[in-house]
């Protein structure tokens, strides 16, 4: 039997992403806010995708955050939020708690699009079939699969992808726009 041997470092990150799950796996069952709930899906899934890193699957990390911390949750809030079953029993006439959500919100956009902006003027990425070709010469480390995947992803198919984003986006605000459509159309309802 082989004896095995721990490494501080290892011991910590194991904890911490074991406390990220476990804890995030209780607010999910506890919370009574499902949007709440479905935030706390994200705590866990970013747990997990730390170990994965701790063992060495960097791919495996980066599909838990992108597929199910990104897209299956974002499918999530779609849902809740399609379904209102989210809301309270708000008077109307309450202000928002947030006073300055919306010029945030605005600048939080333009941040992100100048950065997105800046981020493509100064990257060297092509796009094309032959971007993403290895021949099957492996790479370093032998992870030409690992590689020739990436490479696919985010040259060939980058525009798919940034389509797909665009749309669970449009998706969400749709989402928002019809909760919001049903609110107005049943208070109208309950002052008729």
């Amino acid at each position: 039997m082989i004896a095995a041997t721990y490494a501080i470092p290892d011991v910590i990150v194991f904890v911490i992403a074991s406390l990220l799950m476990l804890v995030g796996a209780v607010f999910v069952i506890t919370m009574k806010n499902p949007v709440h709930s479905a935030l706390s899906l994200i705590m866990t899934f970013f747990g997990v995708a730390i170990a994965f890193i701790e063992l060495d699957a960097h791919f495996l990390a980066a599909v838990e955050v992108i597929v199910y911390a990104g897209a299956i949750v974002v499918l999530f809030l779609f849902v809740i939020m399609f379904l209102g079953v989210d809301r309270d029993d708000v008077d109307a006439n309450t202000p928002e708690p947030l006073v300055a959500q919306r010029p945030l919100a605005a600048l939080g956009v333009v941040i992100t699009v100048v950065g997105i902006i800046t981020m493509l003027a100064h990257s060297h990425w092509v796009t094309g079939a032959t971007a993403a070709a290895t021949n099957g010469v492996p790479t370093e480390g032998g992870n030409n699969n690992i590689n020739a995947l990436g490479s696919a992803v985010f040259t060939t198919y980058l525009y798919a992808f940034e389509i797909t984003a665009a749309l669970l986006i449009i998706a969400v605000v749709g989402a928002v726009v019809l909760a919001r459509k049903e609110r107005a159309l049943d208070l109208v309802a309950e002052d008729a």
